[in-house]
């Protein structure tokens, strides 16, 4: 399975962003065993790169590991290097689209306004992160006019709200801190927490389709 089929089934990107490396693997496997199935690693943590490698050597076809705030061209090709299936970039770069092009991962830049969201659709985005996402209303504004481009709103998605998002046409959800919170201890607890906040979105997902 692709990376972009892979995101547009499982619907759920979980973010990781800032925890120590020594913590990444077994944060995973709790939101594996949650149900999630894709996994954003962001350049802006510490070694990313060997991060994302090692994830991605544990999971394997398991998982789909990918690349967050990811910035640039250089970026983009480390990434890919390292075994990243697809990059996200807060804001929409033409290089950043075209390199992941060239190198074959699913590239979904981040956007806001109508004329960006679908300037990144043309240059190639594959989908496009709405980012930061203010409000279901917002996305279903958008998905009026632009219907063709798949929408990934990414910021302040709950289980309690995520299926009206759904249902305002978004095609997969961004999930940073409502799963991981980078500023709380891992302990075996938070694992445990992690995993059914995990257990809760899937099941907002399930109930929805």
């Amino acid at each position: 399975m692709s990376a972009l089929a892979g995101i547009k089934e499982h619907k759920i990107v979980a973010i990781v962003r800032g925890l120590p490396p020594s913590q990444v693997l077994e944060v995973a496997q709790a939101l594996y065993t949650g149900g999630v199935r894709i996994l954003e690693i962001t350049m802006n943590s510490e070694d990313p790169l060997n991060v994302i490698r090692r994830v991605s050597q544990v999971f394997g076809d398991r998982m789909v590991i990918g690349a967050g705030t990811v910035l640039d061209a250089e970026m983009t090709t480390a990434a890919a290097d390292a075994g990243a299936r697809f990059v996200l970039s807060p804001v929409v770069d033409r290089d950043v689209i075209d390199t992941a092009k060239k190198l074959g991962v699913a590239c979904i830049p981040g956007a806001y306004t109508p004329t960006e969201i679908f300037t990144a659709f043309k240059w190639g985005g594959d989908l496009i992160k709405v980012f930061p996402a203010t409000s279901p209303g917002y996305i279903r504004e958008l998905a009026g006019p632009l219907p063709q481009i798949p929408l990934l709103p990414t910021g302040g998605i709950t289980p309690q709200n995520i299926k009206d998002y759904h249902d305002a046409g978004a095609v997969g959800f961004g999930i940073g801190s409502a799963l991981v919170n980078a500023k709380q201890p891992i302990t075996e607890q938070s694992l445990e927490t992690i995993t059914e906040k995990a257990r809760q979105f899937i099941a907002a997902i399930t109930d929805q389709r």
